[in-house]
């Protein structure tokens, strides 16, 4: 098993702001959403945009709106055919209009 890289300190606390940073806009976004600030299309138009929206997972956003909770989030991820680990970026033309159709 290869070991991971060894960074100098500057390198490794560059790495922890950057993962800190990209834990706090995936958790202001998800606030959005539960406030309906935000939209899912509009979400959707961030993500082609936007690196750290792009990275956030399909899951946590649909849990994230309002009257979707993690039951029926899987549920209907599992009728779209969408697998529970895909990010935003990854998926696919069919899927978002599915997606689309059911929130936007």
């Amino acid at each position: 098993m290869s070991q991971p890289p060894q960074l100098s300190d500057e390198a490794r606390a560059a790495a922890l702001a950057k993962a800190a940073e990209a834990r706090r806009v995936r958790s202001e976004l998800k606030q959005l959403l539960k406030m309906g600030s935000i939209s899912f299309s509009e979400l959707l138009d961030r993500a082609d945009a936007d690196e750290i929206v792009a990275k956030t997972k399909v899951l946590a956003v649909l849990e994230s709106l309002p009257g979707l909770g993690k039951v029926k989030a899987r549920r209907l991820m599992e009728s779209i055919g969408i697998a529970e680990n895909r990010r935003l970026r990854g998926l696919g033309a069919k899927q978002r209009e599915e997606l689309l159709d059911a929130f936007g």
